[in-house]
């Protein structure tokens, strides 16, 4: 193996004064030279050890006979030999000159883009500076012109306030002086009511003291005589006669008061939940079923229903314009050519359906749409017969049993159980895919019963139902106030307070006092608790049932307010 190590060409200043050898040191030498050149470096020569080494390729000695080496191939290898030596013992200055001349480039180039990027934050951060002073400056100028605009709103404003204050500060005397006067009026009253309080727990004690004393000589009187036994016997049967005699007056009293009712033309909850839920159910079974199923009477019906609904679309708050819609929709019901009984009373259905559902658009978006359905709905119940009954079950039908108000029961009025479907129906949610909300529902519902409520207040030519009379009224708050099952709806807050919007001052001018009474008893149920029951406040613990329940608070203290000026005015 052959082994050669060329040598490369140095730009070291040092290495390029040196004397070179000729072209053929690394060729094969003449024979003087190299003659000279041995004699003169034996020590430079390699030993016979080398010689075999470098001949074998491997160092390993073989046992054919070993060539013997020409005199130029001799002078090639100690050339190389001796040029591998000098290169890696050779230390070349301009190598180490070239590094530093690199490493001071590289230490100056450095230093220079550090200056350069010190120099370009530096412009960045001036031209920063300056656009925020700019800024600064149009922010002030914006600034001042604001600030005087508000200086002039606030100098507004402040006028504004110091007037309302002062009227404020006169209607909170005038409030808290008559919420002092009730809620001394309660102090007493709750007074009262503790002592009769003791005093029923004194009775109870002792009638648990008497009744321990009775069950001690009942015990006793099992270990009696025969005779003991008989006397106890006789005593039961007294007893058992005494309390049949005790029901059959209460039978005797409820029957007589229910004849009362009805020389008076009062009715319970129940019985008016009744006439809905009786009215709604003949007139499905009936008319409806007959018109629907006869098709010369489902178009009569459906063209009259086509030219009712337009017509309730039509209502403004002019009274012409009201009573020429009445005119218009009598007309369309009792034309000069009478229609079918059951097609009369499909047509009442759709024009009851059309006034309510015009309540739940208009309404509840705004107020004031009330009072023109509700004067038409006064003037058909004058006009129309057997409207009122329709009119009340397409009501209770929309609104569940809040016109009675009454809670829904588990069965219906024949007996049948609700299912969950249809209770809910019942209750008066709309039958959709998706579930109405509860705020949804009470939106919806006092829309309707504004209108209801209206029509008890409005002034009437002619006696109507006693379910749309003003003594309804009262009947109504009565009924609300004596369950606890609808004073906890969210819903309960917010339809007493439209009522309350209605006709709660006029209600002051026809029952007077007693009215107040029946307003104490509300103030206390959305303050402290309904029927003495503390944290029990009307509406629930529900978020809709707190905002109800604080516009309820605010309109029965307008309304006493208002009503304790009424009476100052009277008094004077």
């Amino acid at each position: 193996m052959r082994f050669a190590a060329p040598r490369s060409p140095s730009p070291s200043p040092t290495r390029s004064n040196r004397r070179h050898r000729s072209r053929s040191t690394f060729g094969v030498p003449s024979d003087s030279s190299s003659e000279d050149e041995t004699n003169g470096s034996d020590s430079e020569s390699p030993s016979s050890s080398e010689e075999e080494w470098l001949s074998s390729g491997t160092g390993v000695q073989t046992s054919k006979p070993r060539k013997q080496k020409s005199l130029a191939e001799q002078w090639l290898m100690e050339d190389t030999l001796a040029s591998v030596r000098r290169r890696i013992n050779h230390h070349d200055p301009y190598e180490e000159w070239e590094k530093e001349t690199r490493q001071e480039a590289f230490r100056v180039a450095r230093q220079k883009h550090a200056q350069d990027c010190v120099q370009q934050r530096n412009a960045r951060d001036e031209r920063r500076a300056q656009d925020d002073q700019r800024r600064a400056a149009l922010h002030a100028l914006e600034l001042k012109e604001v600030e005087s605009q508000l200086a002039a709103m606030n100098l507004q404003k402040q006028q504004e306030e110091a007037t309302l204050r002062a009227q404020w500060q006169e209607r909170d005397r005038q409030l808290w002086a008559r919420i002092d006067a009730v809620i001394k009026k309660e102090e007493e009253r709750l007074r009262v009511k503790q002592e009769e309080e003791r005093k029923k727990r004194e009775a109870e004690e002792r009638v648990k003291r008497e009744a321990e004393e009775k069950k001690r000589q009942e015990e006793e009187r099992k270990r009696k005589e025969e005779e003991d036994k008989r006397k106890q016997k006789e005593k039961e049967e007294e007893e058992e006669r005494t309390k049949l005699v005790a029901a059959q007056a209460q039978k005797e009293r409820e029957l007589a008061e229910a004849e009362a009712r009805k020389a008076l033309g009062h009715t319970t909850a129940f019985e008016d939940w009744k006439r809905a839920r009786d009215t709604l159910r003949t007139l499905k079974a009936g008319p409806m079923k007959v018109v629907k199923q006869d098709k010369s009477l489902k178009s009569i019906w459906s063209a009259g229903r086509r030219a009712i609904t337009p017509k309730v679309g039509q209502l403004t708050n002019d009274m012409d314009v009201i009573v020429r819609v009445s005119h218009e929709v009598v007309n369309i019901l009792r034309p000069s050519a009478a229609h079918p009984p059951p097609v009369y009373l499909a047509l009442l259905s759709s024009l009851a359906k059309a006034i309510l559902m015009q309540a739940e658009t208009e309404v509840t978006a705004e107020k004031k749409s009330a009072i023109p359905l509700a004067q038409l709905t006064v003037n058909l119940l004058m006009a129309l017969d057997g409207f009122a009954d329709i009119f009340w079950a397409k009501l209770c039908q929309r609104a569940g049993g809040w016109p009675v108000p009454i809670a829904v029961p588990p069965k219906d009025v024949d007996g049948t159980a609700f299912t969950p479907q249809t209770q809910r129906k019942a209750h008066g949610f709309r039958d959709s895919d998706e579930l109405e909300s509860i705020g949804d529902y009470t939106s919806r519902v006092t829309g309707i019963l504004r209108v209801y409520f209206t029509v008890l207040v409005l002034p009437v030519n002619q006696p109507l139902d006693p379910l749309f009379r003003t003594p309804r009224y009262w009947s109504y708050f009565s009924r609300m106030l004596k369950d606890p099952h609808l004073l906890e709806n969210p819903t309960a807050a917010q339809v007493m307070f439209t009522a309350l919007d209605i006709g709660g001052l006029i209600a002051c001018e026809v029952w007077g006092s007693q009215w107040t009474r029946l307003l104490a008893l509300l103030f206390e149920g959305v303050t402290v608790g309904y029927h003495g029951m503390e944290g029990r406040l009307i509406g629930g613990k529900s978020p809709e049932g707190n905002a109800s329940r604080t516009r309820l608070q605010l309109e029965v203290e307008r309304i006493m307010t208002a009503a304790s000026t009424m009476a100052v005015g009277f008094a004077s």
